[in-house]
């Protein structure tokens, strides 16, 4: 890796309702990932307890910011000198939960994020079980003279999240997600991925549960909402490089930062 230049992975896996298994499966496939060459790798959306539909049983099995799972996450990035970014489900309040990311390297905790956004949609109800998170500084993390920002699943349909990212000098946009399966779910995905890239001039790397629960599709995607790497709709690791340079050239050709008009306020 050199200044500038960071090898990414996405892992595409189904974490199960077995806390014990998924870290287990996280240490394989983060093995297999840093011995590809990867230094940021990123695994989905509820990578350390999922259970369909969702249930009383997350807040049974929901952890602290300083648990199991995080502590596993950093014995992995300090053996394979990387950056592991994964989803929490995070202990809350009253049997509730906060759907979490953490980015965590050798040293610990780098940024935290908790969806902003839940899902409750496509007959779906999230928020019966899950709290969402505040509106505060966006999170992000540098990596070799990139800074990378963190968003999750539904967050990805409202554009302004990713834009808050972008203002906070975000060169890449990390997506971990479990995007339900169902019609036109997949155009969905690929699309908006495509388009918080292309609208950003920013990297977007997305990695999703496969199917038969998520869409699959996993995803690096280029400044100019062009797929380098990604996966089908099972298992996998895809990696790919992403360049600083590359953004700059895309911004520089293409400036829609610096031209627009309008501005992203939370509230």
């Amino acid at each position: 890796m050199t200044a500038g230049s960071v090898p990414v992975a996405v892992c595409q896996f189904a974490p199960v309702a077995d806390r014990a298994a998924n870290r287990e499966r996280i240490g394989d496939l983060v093995g297999q990932a840093a011995g590809r060459g990867a230094q940021v790798i990123v695994l989905p959306e509820y990578s350390s307890y999922f259970v369909d539909p969702l249930d009383e049983t997350l807040a049974a099995n929901a952890e602290e910011l300083d648990d199991a799972f995080t502590a596993r996450l950093r014995v992995l990035a300090a053996r394979h000198g990387v950056v592991i970014v994964a989803g929490l489900v995070e202990r809350a309040g009253e049997g509730r939960i906060r759907n979490a990311l953490v980015a965590v390297d050798a040293t610990g905790l780098l940024a935290v994020y908790r969806k902003q956004h839940l899902y409750d949609a496509f007959g779906q109800t999230e928020s019966r079980w899950i709290e969402p998170g505040g509106l505060g500084e966006p999170a992000t993390f540098a990596v070799a003279g990139l800074t990378f920002g963190l968003m999750t699943c539904y967050d990805l349909r409202f554009p302004e999240v990713a834009r808050t990212l972008v203002d906070a000098g975000a060169d890449v946009l990390v997506v971990p997600a479990e995007w339900v399966r169902g019609p036109l779910k997949e155009q969905h995905w690929t699309t908006l991925l495509a388009a918080r890239a292309i609208e950003n001039t920013a990297y977007v790397v997305a990695a999703d549960h496969p199917v038969p629960v998520g869409v699959g599709h996993s995803a690096v995607i280029d400044p100019q909402g062009v797929t380098v790497a990604g996966i089908g709709t099972g298992e996998g690791i895809a990696v790919a490089e992403l360049e600083a340079a590359a953004v700059a050239r895309v911004r520089e050709v293409n400036p829609v930062l610096r031209l627009r008009r309008y501005r992203v306020v939370p509230g």
